[in-house]
């Protein structure tokens, strides 16, 4: 049976990055040892990466002991705060430990790196609104009255950046264009939005950031119709987590529409995607797709889908009312596919299935509804190659 342990600390909790220690089996423990002081109860928990298993932590007493590897901190066993599910060969979340104050949590692996979650009071968080840089990104910055907030009467995009240069933002701030134009809004001023970004990376060290620039209809009356103000336009620079190997995806009953007012335009009305997702996340899945009003496979919610048939790559044309992604575009020229619309049961035939996003690249799918698909497959894995072979030329000047 597997043990858990004890890290005692006489300093004040704080974050550190990672930490190799000792296990009981001599196996050696990486992970997050979180030290909050705003915590009272100063518990913390990490994950053993050789066992697959969930430990915990509690901070409860001084001592040193180098020999661990963990300088300031003493190891020792305490197979009181384990469940006996925790064994070799078990799966993480398996069962939960019985001890008191909190319980344990599933911690994916891109947790498992140097750097710590981040809040909206994080000192790496950005926000630029209307041209001012925010002192506090978490504070009031809009009028309660905007028409994004309200009705929801905005458009936006989402950038990655990578060291801070970010990714095929000329791309992404031409869709910016054509979004507002499609729902009414005035044109935005480009060179106005490159200098909010410019401002919230500058000087970031972060190795993966998304930008989220979002342009609303700005303040109006309590209503649909529009006001004469000006608009609102936001930028924001968070850190960005890697996203995971593969996914999950999850088919939703309700359909995309389209022949709407709003098919293929990224706006702020995202309410429908929400509801999916959340459809999709009770079922195990990381990402919701759905049909158009026609039956044919159109998109997820936050990514454009592509699957092999008999050897051919497929993705689903424009006219399904699928978001034309950038990422989309640049896997057709960077990799080639077909554009196609046919039934969304034809993913029953798919050998290999991605998705395709800002935030995921090209990023296998694991298994839709109950089929189970390869991770990745062949045809994946040359997108994946084709992809790493040219990203490098998308990382602009934000200026």
């Amino acid at each position: 049976m597997w043990s858990c342990l004890e890290v005692g600390t006489g300093f004040e909790p704080v974050y550190t990055d990672l930490q190799s220690v000792a296990s009981p089996l001599g196996q050696p423990t990486v992970g997050w040892v979180r030290r909050d002081p705003l915590r009272a109860d100063n518990e913390t928990r990490t994950r053993d990466l050789n066992l697959g298993k969930v430990a915990l932590y509690q901070l409860s007493y001084v001592r040193m002991a180098p020999e661990t590897g963990f300088p300031g901190f003493e190891v020792r066993e305490n197979p009181s705060r384990c469940s006996p599910a925790y064994k070799l060969g078990g799966r993480v979340g398996e069962s939960r430990p019985r001890s008191r104050g909190f319980e344990a949590r599933r911690w994916r692996a891109s947790h498992l790196s140097h750097r710590r979650p981040w809040r909206w009071q994080d000192a790496r968080v950005r926000a630029w609104v209307n041209g001012q840089v925010l002192e506090d990104p978490s504070g009031p910055a809009v009028a309660v009255s905007d028409h994004g907030l309200t009705v929801g009467d905005g458009v936006f995009e989402a950038v990655k950046a990578v060291g801070g240069r970010p990714f095929a933002l000329t791309r992404h701030l031409e869709r910016l264009a054509q979004s507002a134009t499609g729902l009414g809004l005035p044109a935005p001023d480009l060179d106005d939005v490159r200098r909010g970004v410019a401002a919230v990376l500058a000087g970031t060290s972060e190795p993966l950031s998304r930008i989220r620039i979002t342009y609303t209809g700005g303040e109006a009356p309590l209503g649909s119709g529009r006001g004469d103000s000006a608009p609102t336009l936001i930028v924001v620079a968070a850190p960005l987590e890697p996203a995971a190997q593969s996914s999950k995806v999850a088919t939703v009953p309700w359909p995309r529409n389209e022949r709407g007012a709003l098919a293929g335009l990224k706006t702020t009305s995202y309410g429908e995607n929400v509801v999916m997702l959340a459809h999709a996340k009770a079922r195990g899945a990381g990402e919701a797709v759905m049909a158009n009003l026609a039956g044919h496979l159109c998109e997820g919610t936050g990514s454009n889908v592509f699957y092999v048939v008999d050897g051919e790559l497929r993705t689903p044309s424009l006219a399904s009312g699928c978001l034309a992604g950038v990422t989309r575009k640049l896997v057709l020229e960077w990799y080639g596919g077909t554009e196609v619309d046919e039934p969304i049961e034809v993913i029953q035939r798919a050998s290999e299935v991605f998705l395709a996003s800002t935030t995921r690249d090209v990023q296998p799918v694991s298994r839709w509804d109950d089929l189970e698909l390869p991770v990745p497959g062949p045809v994946t894995k040359a997108a994946q190659e084709a992809w790493a072979a040219h990203e490098d030329t998308m990382l602009e000047d934000p200026s």
